[in-house]
């Protein structure tokens, strides 16, 4: 006989996920040492600087105007066909999606969550301040701009800051900030500098932001990848709580028991028939079971009447209902063979050969 166990779908995510160990010993998370507040503080001061030059229509939106009416796409045209293909990489939803691939699948070889959760928290900063500043401001893009060196500020748009340079600077560079050791750290480092600054420069050349939609970008991205450390705490226990899920359902799984609050719900409906009683989990399993209830009383055998107090007789119950007899499956009764012939007769047959009933003589 076979005894092998059939493991659930959730049991086998769980063995799959028990392959690795908790967490690498030799993974570290990213403190917020001093160096990096420098680096905090002197980027929000330049973040700071551009809105100002925007909103007082300083050098900087002359500066725009300038290279929008240079036209690089004009300038350049060869390079039209493969910017336009580069400039996905700043794009959220493709990037988003071949990152969390990756951070995915590393999250589940190295059994920790921290990867996905960085990635989340630091998504979730990127579309709460980029997008209040874009709708706060309202600009419009160089295509759609109507007065001449004018800001285009408060009239409907949603360009200031670039999403796509922000974005390229975020999703690429989470890569090298969970990177395992300090030469990945570095190497990812260059390249995500390496892909947001081509993206930038990339939206330029297009003709959909302005030089200070970029410039403003990439300082918003870079702002949220400096205070990232402030927020691993709450990544940690946003891990702990998952994993505390995680085993309270595998528990759950493991047991097959129900909640104690679904227990204690039905404890009153199940005790009221007189039949059984549960007890939720938590009472513990070292307590003796309740009693069941009493038998009934074998009935009278069958042809026969038990007396009563006024002297009557019930009547008596089929014998096909006694509690005493023990039911047969319909394979092991005795097959009952019937009398006689099971073909009906048919006189008409017999009329047709003749052989019809004879008179009785002596009439």
């Amino acid at each position: 006989m076979r005894t092998d166990q059939i493991l659930t779908r959730l049991e086998r995510v769980f063995a799959r996920l028990d392959r690795e160990p908790e967490r690498p010993a030799h993974l570290q998370t990213p403190q917020m040492s001093r160096h990096r507040v420098v680096l905090l503080g002197s980027t929000l001061a330049f973040y700071l600087a551009i809105v100002v030059a925007v909103l007082t229509t300083s050098w900087l939106v002359r500066l725009d105007w300038q290279i929008m009416f240079f036209r690089p796409y004009e300038q350049w045209p060869q390079l039209h066909a493969f910017l336009d293909y580069l400039v996905v990489l700043g794009q959220r939803g493709p990037t988003a999606v071949m990152v969390a691939a990756w951070l995915g699948w590393r999250s589940w070889r190295q059994h920790t969550l921290r990867p996905l959760i960085t990635l989340g928290v630091a998504l979730l900063l990127l579309n709460v301040t980029v997008g209040s500043v874009k709708l706060g401001l309202g600009r419009l893009g160089p295509h759609y701009a109507t007065e001449i060196g004018s800001a285009e500020l408060f009239a409907g748009g949603d360009i200031f800051p670039s999403g796509h340079t922000a974005n390229a600077v975020v999703t690429w560079g989470i890569l090298a900030y969970l990177a395992s050791t300090v030469v990945t750290r570095r190497v990812l480092s260059v390249v995500s500098a390496v892909v947001s600054l081509s993206v930038g420069a990339t939206t330029v050349y297009l003709g959909t932001h302005w030089v200070s939609d970029v410039l403003l970008g990439w300082s918003a991205g870079l702002l949220i990848m400096l205070a990232l450390p402030w927020f691993e705490p709450l990544i940690a226990r946003t891990e702990a709580y998952v994993f505390d899920v995680r085993e309270a359902l595998r528990r759950r799984a493991e047991t097959g028991r129900m909640p104690a609050p679904v227990v204690a719900a039905l404890t009153p409906l199940l005790s009221a028939g007189g039949k059984w009683q549960l007890r939720p989990a938590a009472e513990g399993a070292g307590q003796p079971a309740p009693a069941p209830a009493p038998a009934p009383a074998p009935a009278a055998p069958s042809g026969t009447a038990a007396a009563t107090p006024g002297g009557h007789s019930p009547a008596p119950r089929p014998a096909a209902h006694t509690a005493g007899r023990q039911h047969v499956i319909r394979s092991e009764r005795t097959p009952v063979t019937p009398a006689g012939s099971r073909r009906p007769a048919h006189t008409e047959r017999a009329a047709a050969r003749g052989t019809a009933a004879r008179p009785v003589a002596g009439g």
